[in-house]
């Protein structure tokens, strides 16, 4: 309902009630914000610096499967979270999920390298260098050499991980 009031030039004035539809929209986006915080790992969590009432209706919430008690543990962090400024908090969650991606590129990059270094020869050592000219040629080499022969060999694959751990290095530097 609208409530009418007059001021003294009587212009009438009315209360507006806000939009129940948009009020349900940002509950769900809160939701959805709610059900990410909930999949991260509790010292992931701990970077959000978030108060302790929060954080534990957090973790409390991910160690519940999802029925009732699950659903009634997000309204209450819903009704939590509604009070405070959360852009900063989906910042944050952006950055950390845009990180993550991030690191599983460079993993994939790496993982490729080595291969392409174990199977293929010298224009293979000659290609990496040539993209990332930060490597060392002669560690580079003495790592790919000692990894085939060890494929060789039918060893552990020790000298595979130490040029893939090489590798990732010099991708996240460059």
């Amino acid at each position: 309902m609208y409530e009418e009031e007059l001021d003294e030039d009587g212009v009438e004035y009315y209360a507006i009630r806000p939009n129940k539809s948009q009020i349900k929209r940002e509950i769900a986006e809160l939701n959805e914000f709610i059900e990410q915080l909930i999949a991260l790992s509790p010292a992931q969590l701990a970077l959000f610096e978030l108060e302790d009432i929060v954080f534990k209706a957090i973790v409390t919430a991910s160690s519940l499967p999802p029925t009732g008690a699950r659903k009634r543990q997000i309204k209450y962090i819903n009704g939590l979270l509604r009070k405070l400024d959360i852009s900063e908090l989906q910042e944050q969650l952006a950055r950390l999920q845009s990180k993550s991606a991030h690191a599983v590129r460079e993993h994939h990059a790496a993982e490729r390298w080595r291969e392409q270094l174990l199977l293929g020869d010298e224009n293979t050592v000659s290609d990496f260098l040539a993209e990332y000219p930060a490597a060392e040629r002669q560690e580079l080499r003495n790592l790919v050499r000692s990894a085939k022969r060890e494929q060789t060999l039918n060893a552990p694959p020790k000298h595979a991980r130490l040029l893939y751990r090489y590798i990732k290095d010099i991708i996240e530097q460059g």
